[in-house]
Order: structure tokens, then C-alpha cells, then sequence
């Protein structure tokens, strides 16, 4: 993943994905799944130092596509949900925020 990266134009208000959108979304992005109506993937690191560089990189990404995600850390381990709230559910922009954490 490289902040660097440019971000894919997407609507400031996109909707809310079909379930059929969804589950062909989820396809092209291994590990995801969903948790309470949301993407949801972890990972756990070598150490706490690895991980909070993960986060790093993913806020840089996430502030350039102006799409945030909910987190936790804990150690070693990385937890990421993602939904677009002001749509009530998932949207492209959380497809594509986690496409570029994959990335």
C-alpha cells in the first residue's frame, strides 16, 4: 500500500451497496468479511512498533481518500471496520478503501 498512491474518484455520497454488490465485492478482497454490517478484516504483527506502522500508512491512505475507518489496536494485533455511516451501510468507498489497504 503507497500513500502515494492516487485515490479513485468516487461520489462524495455514495449509496449503499445491493447484496449482490456486496457479495461480488467481497470476492475481489480476500480475508474481509462482514461483521454487524460492516467489512471487517485483522491482522496481527510482529510487534506493536509493525503494527502501529500499518495504521500509519492506512491513515495516510484513508486521509487522502477522505474516508476514515473505525480500528482498534491492541498489541500486535490490528482490527479494521469498515461502513459508510451517512449511507447506513457499504458503500464503493469502503470497497475501495479496503482494495488500497490490500494494496
Amino acid at each position: 500500500m503507497s500513500p502515494a498512491r492516487k485515490a479513485r474518484r468516487i461520489p462524495k455520497r455514495p449509496r449503499r451497496l445491493s447484496a449482490a454488490e456486496l457479495r461480488a465485492a467481497l470476492v475481489r478482497l480476500p480475508n474481509w468479511r462482514l461483521d454487524g454490517g460492516r467489512l471487517y478484516r485483522e491482522w496481527t504483527f510482529p510487534d506493536f512498533a509493525t503494527a502501529f506502522s500499518f495504521m500509519t500508512k492506512v491513515a495516510l491512505v484513508a486521509e487522502a481518500m477522505g474516508h476514515h475507518p473505525d480500528w482498534s489496536n491492541s498489541y500486535r494485533m490490528v482490527r479494521i471496520w469498515l461502513t459508510t455511516h451517512d449511507a447506513g451501510g457499504i458503500t464503493i468507498k469502503d470497497i475501495a478503501l479496503a482494495e488500497s489497504i490490500g494494496a
